[in-house]
């Protein structure tokens, strides 16, 4: 009966032209730092759990996603903790969020734009060649928070700028899906009820209003859930 039910969703696909996915077949790899891991909140309000749960809610058995990611990686710690992870499998769905240990620890621009397009080739491998299905999220600016409030909020969102420009680019250049979360880190950075508890790092909250915008462009590449 299951594989009844399965041809005639295939046929419906074919014949109506939307790209379909079977309900057991999205796998999700979400490469980054601390803002992937989601540093002092429930592992279900991270983004990346959050984002799962939002496509499931669509219809989608999607498993528990695959994480590599660890607070305060830089991109050349990610590199290497990619090559150590053993994570050989390819994945429907590739989120990139990373940079902001570079800027905080004033690594190079240029560092951090090699590093980047690595990163880059790396996310589109992992998702079977197919560039459509990588989505770079920009750095939030952590500046506008209240741990960054002694720190020269200034210069942090210039210097924040400066590195979303090169992964802006990079992510242009390689005709994979970029999704601009900085301005609402902006907005709302520097509310209590949008921070951990460490007033730097994002709340569950907050990431709930990434997941709604990085959903949208998945639905609208992946053509589901219309």
């Amino acid at each position: 009966m299951r594989r009844i039910r399965l041809l005639l969703v295939m046929s419906l696909c074919t014949w109506s032209g939307v790209k379909c996915f079977a309900a057991d077949t999205l796998a999700y790899l979400a490469l980054g730092d601390s803002y992937t891991v989601g540093r002092l909140v429930p592992a279900e309000d991270s983004f990346p759990y959050q984002l799962a749960a939002k496509l499931k809610s669509k219809g989608l058995n999607i498993p528990s996603p695959t994480l590599i990611a660890q607070n305060g990686w830089r991109t050349d710690e990610l590199i290497k903790g990619i090559a150590n992870s053993g994570v050989n499998q390819k994945f429907d769905i590739v989120t990139l969020l990373i940079g902001v240990n570079n800027q905080f620890q004033g690594i190079s621009i240029d560092t951090y734009r090699v590093e980047f397009v690595q990163l880059l080739k790396t996310a589109i491998a992992y998702a079977k060649g197919n560039k459509a299905h990588v989505f770079v999220l920009s750095i939030p600016d952590w500046g506008v928070t209240p741990f960054a409030a002694i720190r020269s909020p200034e210069k942090i969102a210039k210097d924040i700028d400066a590195y979303n420009q090169i992964n802006r680019e990079e992510s242009e250049k390689a005709v994979v899906n970029y999704i601009d979360i900085t301005g609402i880190s902006r907005a709302l950075g520097d509310d209590p009820a949008y921070l951990a508890a460490d007033h730097l790092h994002p709340s569950g909250k907050m990431y709930k209003l990434w997941v709604d915008k990085l959903e949208r462009k998945i639905i609208k590449v992946l053509g589901i859930g219309h």
